[in-house]
């Protein structure tokens, strides 16, 4: 498929509908790890030509993406980054992480976006937030796509950081990620303190089931109280 570039149209559409003067793109990383946190970017861009190459950061080589990360730093208007922590990840649920992230990001930008543009199908922000959700959104709104690419190469620069520390786990290069060598270290060594807790892969680690954290929600509350445990992971 002959690559198309992203474009401003959604920008320009909630320009026109809404009135929102200032509209920031908003991409995440790092939902699926087994570590690490969750990383949401926040871009700002304006109505002005992107960068060449521009797209969703996964869709770009290794180098491309760096360096085109180093381009769009000095290039957007403004961009913030966020985080959710593994522990507030087990604490609350991808989800309510999620929002924890992106609220960080949105709110750390010099200026209060009127309304953003969120990659995907799923509003996870909600209110107060004018949101329009995107799906491929990384791929063809240009603020969305700034902001994969920030928040892929700073997320992944910090598990390499990481990876110097847990050399066994390979962090630096599946990014906290499963992979082979990755599961092979957490069944010798069990997880680190940047692992998820409440994530599935614990159940096939006998050796390590008992670290494994329970996220009780109100149902499950309510399931205990009728004498039935329920998990919610």
């Amino acid at each position: 498929m002959p690559y198309q570039p992203p474009t401003h149209s959604v920008e320009r559409s909630l320009r026109a509908t809404t009135g929102a003067k200032i509209v920031a793109g908003v991409d995440e990383v790092g939902r699926g790890a087994w570590a690490g946190p969750v990383t949401v970017c926040a871009a700002v861009t304006g109505l002005r030509r992107p960068p060449e190459g521009l797209t969703d950061s996964k869709l770009l080589t290794l180098k491309r993406r760096t360096a085109l990360a180093a381009t769009l730093e000095s290039w957007v208007t403004a961009y913030a980054l966020g985080e959710a922590s593994p522990g507030e990840i087990d604490e609350l649920g991808m989800t309510a992480a999620l929002r924890l992230a992106a609220t960080r990001a949105l709110e750390a930008l010099p200026v209060r976006p009127d309304a953003v543009i969120l990659d995907g199908k799923h509003d996870y922000l909600g209110d107060p937030w004018r949101v329009r959700t995107v799906i491929k959104g990384d791929q063809s709104c240009v603020a969305v796509a700034a902001a994969s690419v920030i928040a892929k190469v700073r997320r992944d620069a910090m598990m390499a950081e990481l990876g110097a520390v847990h050399a066994d786990f390979a962090f630096g290069d599946n990014a906290g990620y499963p992979s082979p060598v990755h599961r092979a270290a957490l069944e010798e060594l069990g997880p680190t303190p940047h692992h998820r807790l409440s994530w599935a892969y614990l159940d096939a680690l006998p050796k390590w089931q008992h670290l494994k954290r329970v996220r009780i929600t109100p149902d499950n509350m309510a399931l205990e109280a009728g004498g039935q445990l329920g998990f919610d992971f």
